[in-house]
């Protein structure tokens, strides 16, 4: 290795894994001394054209000088990352510092010359943009600014790597050479580039895992029995379309196939390609089949085996290499001690899971992390008539188990553009990268439902496997977050397929209001009541009686659809006996014929003890002719025979589903989900509701504000000078005042009283009436104690206070008094600001006391705020009445207190550093508000990785 003075230390911070535009994934790192046969095997496998445009002349092997030049780097001035796969080098990049003459410098010359050469077997995969990504995070970190670079005009691939990549760049001709300069710094265009190429490789990633057009299932035993067996079994008997391969060492040599499935002892021993293998061997030789696959040019992993991270600390240690050596081969990984994944696609029929039978086709997206949840969830969508089942069944589902690789997050870039996929269901008991999951969350909801359950949420660990960031966030805290994010968060399983039902087949409501109709008083108030308990707005509930036929429920659905004061109809039924009641089938039919003349509004349907009702609303087709069916009814996007045919009876408890009539031309049948409880429906409902509030408030989020007064240098100044005293500190009160102050912010002042005759002379200097308070720790904000006295008109008022405090809670040292001018009255809220290592900046808005101390009462969103943001993070508490007249009281000043939730919010989002900021209390008054207190935290911010290079993480 090298070492001073021709190096610094080794930046391993610089190493990182990314994923390729094709999905395969490699290695980036710095190139050192030892590099030295790598470089020249890498340069003898590049084709002539290639070399000449690096070096604009025949150049067809590197002398020894070469070599030297580009593996001895200093780390600051000269620097040069490779790109490998399998541990050799598919792409080198480089930069050299130069000065104003274009000469070698050294800082402060902020400028530096870079050039890349990718071998010709792996150009078109995106490994130029990836490494321009990294080695402009490196320079900006050496302190260089800006990159030039020289190119010959024919070759176009590496002017379009630079001219994409979305920096602001400067180009111009001479000599016969193209030359671009570019800031570094990176704009918005920039970080839409890399978050858009992140997303189409990450999906396509996932996408070569779920779609493999060849198998090998690496464990089968050679008797029936055992996972590997099984597996092998449940991809055979699915109808899997590609090529599929049975592995095992133990195999005879004489052994060609067994279960009618051609037999290998090694992976190496497939005479074709293979895509996928599926890993179910002891914990021990899965290192060995790793290697085999990799040599092979196998592109993914599905590993089934245990024995890692949930096993304790060695088994962590197993799981971090098993990563490594993966990804080492360009692998991705689902697990390890994984579930398995399915793929319902007839163009695929994939089914490598424990689950002996797969779920329907349909266009629901599943995703577990554990694998008993899995089977659960999976059992139920495939129960006959149960669940979300009949045509709505599931699209694609992955276990990730431990998800040592493969996560919700790279999952969800998938479903985002996946065309089979309606609505997302999750079930998450960690969340690696809160702050990213946050942001493709938002973006995936704009187009498609994303409903998320978050198991383990009391138990203030993650599961033994799975390795998280740290967050100092409380649960309801990421809860909220999430549902800024468009997330819709329920708490249960039952909860997460009964919205999954609702949202895969109905239209989403245009607002809360909601009609009621069915044949029981009873069930109805009870419909009634649950919508008010969901904050949704009922009509009062129309009683058919229990004569009612299936004609007169048509009429009434078709007369509550028609209605414009309705938003969503529920249905409620119960068993009618007698003369004339209609049967199952014809009351199902009678709702779907109403709901077909108006598609445009959800339906859903209450039954009690009705399980005929039940199947016959899970049945794919009527049993009557039915107007319109025609073969042009399909949906013009999906292949007809994605949506299986009609299904028996269920049992009660589970919803079912329905198709609402005819579909319109090019449209799939919309199918009316049933539900055994009116609860169950109304919540379902409800989410429904506030989710197509989201998506409509989405496409006009607001901006953020700019304001005249606020001075970012002044602050960016005052913090530095501050920081310069140390790694952390907690601001005095008036370095406090001074730095909010240069974004607006005026705290009210307040002067120290550590004696009778200093609170009088405080006093005079502020002016009466005053207010005199403690400060001690455990007095402060805290007036129930007794520890505050307000409107002390004149000196005998403020020392008579002065001696009350001091008897009852102790002497001026311990009391810490300060003397404070009188503010407005009004109501007393708290404002804060924290950077959270895991889920970025968090702006926090509650009344002071017991409301959000006790109840829990604040409301949260991510920092850079917006108007609109700030608009709805006042009304989003559930004592925000108080600040709008509550029984009489004057509405306080809400625009004034909005702008200060926004200074807030651009003073943690210009500066990092500011970690944390407290004001409390903030009182609002009907005109204006008053800071009273204010404590601001400095230190130096957390690694934003969001901001930097594509990299994929390391659990």
């Amino acid at each position: 290795m090298q070492s001073a003075p021709d190096r610094q230390e080794y930046p391993d911070h610089w190493e990182a894994d990314v994923v390729l535009r094709d999905g395969g994934t490699a290695r980036v790192r710095p190139i050192t001394v030892d590099d030295a046969e790598r470089l020249v095997s890498f340069y003898e496998q590049v084709s002539d054209e290639s070399k000449y445009y690096r070096f604009f002349a025949p150049y067809p092997r590197l002398s020894a000088k070469d070599v030297h030049r580009f593996t001895h780097h200093d780390f600051v001035d000269r620097v040069g990352l490779a790109a490998t796969v399998g541990g050799e080098f598919i792409a080198t990049v480089r930069y050299d510092r130069i000065g104003a003459d274009g000469r070698p410098a050294s800082a402060p010359a902020d400028e530096a010359e870079v050039a890349f050469l990718v071998q010709d077997a792996h150009q078109g995969r995106g490994v130029a943009s990836a490494l321009l990504e990294h080695v402009a995070a490196v320079a900006r970190e050496r302190g260089i600014r800006r990159f030039a670079a020289e190119v010959l005009p024919a070759n176009n691939k590496m002017i379009k790597v630079f001219t994409d990549a979305g920096y602001t760049q400067k180009r111009s001709f001479e000599d016969g050479v193209v030359r671009l300069e570019f800031d570094l710094e990176p704009t918005d265009r920039s970080l839409a580039v890399q978050r858009a190429r992140e997303q189409r490789a990450e999906a396509r990633s996932v996408r070569r895992l779920l779609a493999p057009g060849s198998v090998a299932v690496v464990g089968v035993g050679r008797t029936p029995g055992g996972v590997g067996r099984g597996i092998l079994g449940n991809i055979r008997e699915a109808g899997f379309t590609g090529h599929l391969y049975a592995v095992n060492r133990a195999f005879p040599e004489d052994l060609n196939e067994l279960d009618g499935v051609p037999a290998h002892r090694s992976v190496r021993d497939i005479p074709g390609p293979v895509d996928l293998a599926v890993v179910a061997v002891p914990v021990g030789r899965v290192p060995d089949v790793v290697t085999e696959c990799g040599e092979h040019g196998v592109q993914g992993l599905v590993v089934i085996s245990a024995g890692y991270a949930e096993s304790g600390p060695d088994g962590r240690a197993r799981q971090r290499e098993l990563v490594r050596h993966a990804r080492a081969y360009g692998m991705r990984i689902i697990g390890p001690n994984a579930f398995g994944i399915i793929n319902t696609s007839p163009e695929v029929s994939l089914n490598a899971s424990l689950a002996p039978e797969p779920p329907r086709p349909g266009r629901i997206g599943l995703f577990t992390q554990s694998g008993a949840i899995g089977v659960a969830l999976l059992s139920r969508l495939h129960r006959r008539g149960g669940g979300v089942t009949g045509v709505t069944g599931v699209s694609t589902f992955v276990s990730a188990g431990n998800r040592a690789d493969v996560s919700g997050n790279d999952v969800v870039q998938y479903w985002y553009d996946d065309p089979d996929t309606d609505v997302a269901l999750m079930y998450l008991e960690s969340i690696g990268n809160p702050r990213k999951f946050t942001r493709l969350a938002r973006r995936t909801a704009a187009m498609k439902p994303l409903v998320v359950v978050q198991g383990a949420r009391h138990g203030g660990a993650a599961p033994q496997g799975h390795a998280v960031r740290a967050t100092r966030l409380p649960h309801d805290t990421v809860s909220a977050l999430l549902r800024q994010a468009g997330v819709i968060r329920v708490d249960t399983i039952t909860e997460l397929v009964d919205a999954g039902l609702l949202l895969a087949r109905q239209p989403l409501p245009g607002g809360p209001r909601v009609a009621i109709l069915g044949n029981s008083e009873s069930l109805g108030l009870l419909t009634y009541d649950a919508c008010l308990s969901q904050d949704l707005r009922p009509l009062p509930p129309l009683d058919l009686t229990t004569g009612a036929s299936a004609e007169d429920f048509r009429r009434a659905l078709s007369r509550a659809l028609a209605d414009e004061t309705c938003d969503a109809v529920v249905v409620t039924a119960i068993p009618a006996i007698g003369e004339g009641s209609p049967d199952d089938a014809e009351l199902a039919e009678a709702l779907r014929s109403a709901a077909a003349q108006t598609p445009g509004k959800p339906v859903l349907v209450v039954h009690v003890e009705l399980g005929g009702l039940a199947a016959a609303l899970s049945a794919a087709t009527s049993t009557a002719p039915q107007a319109g069916d025609r073969a042009g009814g399909a949906h013009p996007f999906r292949p007809a025979d994605r949506e299986p045919h009609a299904t028996a009876g269920r049992p009660a408890e589970t919803p079912g589903t329905a198709p609402a009539g005819p579909p319109a031309p090019g449209a799939a049948p919309r199918l009316i989900p049933a539900y055994p409880a009116a609860e169950r429906a109304v919540r379902a409902l409800a989410e429904a509701v506030k989710y197509a509030q989201w998506r409509r408030e989405a496409t006009d989020p607001g901006k953020v504000p700019e304001y005249e007064d606020i001075d970012e240098k002044g602050a960016a100044a005052l913090i530095g000078g501050l920081l310069a005293r140390g790694q952390g500190l907690t601001l005095g009160t008036d370095e406090t005042g001074d730095l909010l102050g240069t974004y607006g912010i005026r705290v009210l002042r307040a002067l120290p009283a550590p004696t009778p005759e200093v609170a009088a002379q405080s006093a005079r200097v502020l002016g009466y009436p005053v207010a005199l308070k403690a400060t001690a720790p455990h007095l402060r904000h805290r007036a129930d104690l007794g520890g505050v006295r307000l409107d002390l008109a004149d000196e005998e008022q403020l020392r008579r206070a002065y001696t009350e405090l001091t008897e009852l809670f102790g002497s001026p040292e311990e009391l810490r008094p300060v003397v404070q001018p009188m503010a407005p009255r009004g109501v007393d809220t708290v404002v804060r600001a924290v950077i959270d290592p895991a889920a970025g900046a968090v702006l926090s808005f509650g009344l002071a006391g017991a409301a959000s101390q006790l109840l829990g009462d604040t409301a949260h969103r991510l920092i850079p705020v917006t108007d609109r943001e700030a608009t709805s993070l006042v009304r989003s508490i559930r004592t925000a009445p108080l600040l709008f007249g509550w029984r009489g009281s004057t509405p306080v000043d809400t625009p004034a207190l909005e702008e200060l939730l926004l200074r807030v919010s651009r003073l943690v989002d210009d500066h990092p550093e500011v970690v944390a900021v407290t004001l409390e209390p903030v009182v609002v008054s009907p005109h204006g508000l008053s800071v009273l207190g204010a404590s601001v935290r400095l230190a130096p911010p957390p690694a934003r990785d969001d901001l930097g290079p594509r990299t994929l993480p390391v659990y």
